[in-house]
């Protein structure tokens, strides 16, 4: 700990990303990220755009691909905000949109940057529990408050709530910003997009780097009332105006029009989430409803972290979220390839049976 560091970095507790090991034949399945390849249409956007116009700053509001985001949704180019990841999407929310005189709620278990946000930018929070099943009841976040976040799917636990729900806080809480974050919606929840138009209150928080399979690329986007959204741009433009690079503008646009790719390859990873999880249940694990591109799982003869280590013994990487009390016995596990994922079972299946 550095005597130049700012008071308030020592309060800090960064976030811990998944474990991103340079080892080869690893069954990755510990970071959400897609086991299939990006859009072909994308690649050959980014090739193209690997030109000598790399010598030239990219357009600093990212006006194609808001309007390419627009269009795919039925709002207005007003009405799209993109970052550098749907990270830095929230980290902005966060700092422009939420109040910092009264708490920010989110649930106990949940995608841990948030509560590193709040640290980071000076704004009260207040963890509000899941149910015993690790569902959300929306009336738990009703009441005085500087904003909700609420990832949907949540990013830890895989479950829903629907548009219904979300609609119902939405009233509850007019004078309030709710961020939805969808990271994972595409893997078969109801999206609150539709709501945009409606709602004044509503930002909705996406991302490239799941279904359509571009984590490395760093392209998150927010949907929302062009007010809010011109919230988001001061703090950008404060902070970067240029946190879209031409590669990441025109791969991410080109893969947005690819809707034939996108469909094929989010079905099929939801296909083998369908799979696998009656498999797991007949080897004796609980697994949580999940509408996401992961499960969370959790066998009450086993620790987690044993069976974590177990994995690993044989190359298959799966998350411990050991920081999160309520999940200590439960693996997070990406969905793979079916490939993979048999691989996964058949691991699994040897070590119960031997136990």
């Amino acid at each position: 700990m550095s005597r130049f560091w700012n008071p308030s970095i020592r309060m800090l507790h960064p976030y811990v990303p998944g474990e991103q090991p340079q080892m080869a034949n690893l069954t990755k399945l510990n970071t959400n990220e897609s086991p299939y390849g990006p859009s072909p249409k994308a690649l050959k956007a980014i090739e193209e755009a690997a030109s000598d116009t790399l010598r030239l700053y990219p357009d600093p509001a990212s006006d194609i691909l808001r309007e390419a985001i627009a269009q795919q949704f039925g709002l207005a180019r007003e009405n799209v905000f993109v970052g550098n990841g749907s990270d830095e999407v929230l980290a902005h929310a966060f700092r422009a949109l939420f109040r910092d005189d009264e708490d920010i709620l989110f649930a106990d278990v949940t995608y841990g940057f948030y509560p590193v946000y709040c640290t980071l930018f000076g704004l009260s929070y207040r963890s509000v529990p899941l149910r015993k099943d690790f569902s959300l009841k929306v009336e738990d976040y009703v009441g005085p408050c500087g904003g909700i976040a609420i990832a949907n799917p949540n990013a830890q636990t895989g479950r829903a709530i629907s548009v219904s729900d979300i609609e119902f806080l939405l009233k509850a809480q007019p004078d309030r910003v709710v961020i939805i974050d969808e990271a994972y919606v595409d893997f078969g929840a109801e999206s609150a997009v539709s709501l945009v138009k409606h709602y004044d209150n509503l930002i909705v928080v996406r991302t490239f780097s799941k279904s359509s399979s571009l984590a490395g690329l760093r392209v998150g986007y927010a949907l929302g009332d062009a007010a809010l959204i011109e919230g988001l741009v001061r703090v950008k433009d404060s902070f970067n105006s240029y946190p879209l690079s031409r590669l990441a503008q025109a791969g991410a646009t080109a893969s947005l029009l690819d809707r034939e790719w996108f469909l094929k390859n989010t079905q099929k990873i939801m296909a083998t989430r369908d799979r696998i999880i009656p498999r797991l249940e007949a080897l004796g694990f609980e697994v949580l409803p999940s509408k996401a591109n992961f499960i969370l799982i959790n066998h009450p003869a086993h620790e987690a972290i044993v069976l974590a280590g177990r994995l690993r013994e044989h190359g298959i990487l799966a998350r411990h979220l050991s920081s999160i009390p309520r999940i200590l016995q439960w693996l997070r596990v990406t969905i793979g390839s079916d490939e993979q994922c048999d691989h996964l079972l058949d691991v699994l299946t040897r070590y119960l049976k031997h136990k």
